[in-house]
């Protein structure tokens, strides 16, 4: 959130603070607050859901980290030398077990992994004489599937903050506008009372209503 809007939020809180707080004196009343209660509520979910958005996508990001390093780091470094011993004996799986460079994209990770893994699948018997752990390939398809699940997981994550803001921006708009309605009432409940006028307007302007600015 930007500290534009969330001045905004700000200031339509204290506005309708005020206004609860002069319900007796007829400023409050009827729809004018009641569309406001509603509109800062709402600014509120969608605040929290535009939260909730940047920390899905942080932590996927952070957790994709570490399973990257897993990957290029130990399961198919692991691989590739395995790979690299039983081409000796198969010609075929020589240059088949290749490590993709560390700056490789996610989708080019994934897409070359799983070759690897298929590979290895199809020559499981191979390897394994060569001194392949069976357990590899089924944390290979693990962290491929962990991977896969945090880059999606950012994507929603994104979708639901970008989503979140943009309706956000909407309901801050209506917000200023229903501020502007509602320092219209001030003035016109009080505008020709001078003790009530100074009273009221005086507490109204420290709430964010009387003179409020977009």
């Amino acid at each position: 959130m930007n500290a534009q809007l969330r001045r905004r939020l700000e200031m339509a809180g204290r506005v309708r603070e005020f206004l609860r707080a002069h319900k007796t004196d007829g400023v409050g009343e009827g729809l004018g607050l009641a569309k406001l209660e509603e509109l800062v509520q709402r600014a509120e979910v969608l605040a929290s859901q535009q939260r909730e958005g940047v920390v899905a996508a942080r932590s996927a990001t952070t957790r994709r980290r570490k399973v990257r390093r897993a990957l290029q780091s130990k399961l198919l470094l692991y691989l590739r030398a395995v790979g690299a011993v039983a081409a000796k004996e198969t010609a075929e799986l020589a240059e088949q077990f290749q490590v993709p460079p560390s700056n490789a994209s996610h989708e080019a990770l994934l897409t070359m992994a799983r070759g690897m893994l298929e590979k290895a699948t199809l020559h499981k018997d191979v390897l394994v004489k060569r001194g392949m752990s069976e357990q590899l390939l089924g944390d290979l398809a693990l962290a491929l599937g962990e991977l896969e699940q945090t880059i999606e997981a950012t994507r929603a994550g994104k979708r639901e903050h970008i989503g979140a803001s943009a309706d956000l921006e909407a309901v801050a708009a209506e917000i200023a506008e229903q501020v502007k309605v509602l320092d219209g009432l001030v003035r016109y409940r009080f505008g020709d009372d001078a003790g009530a006028d100074g009273r009221v307007g005086q507490r109204a302007e420290r709430a964010g209503t009387v003179q409020a600015q977009d």
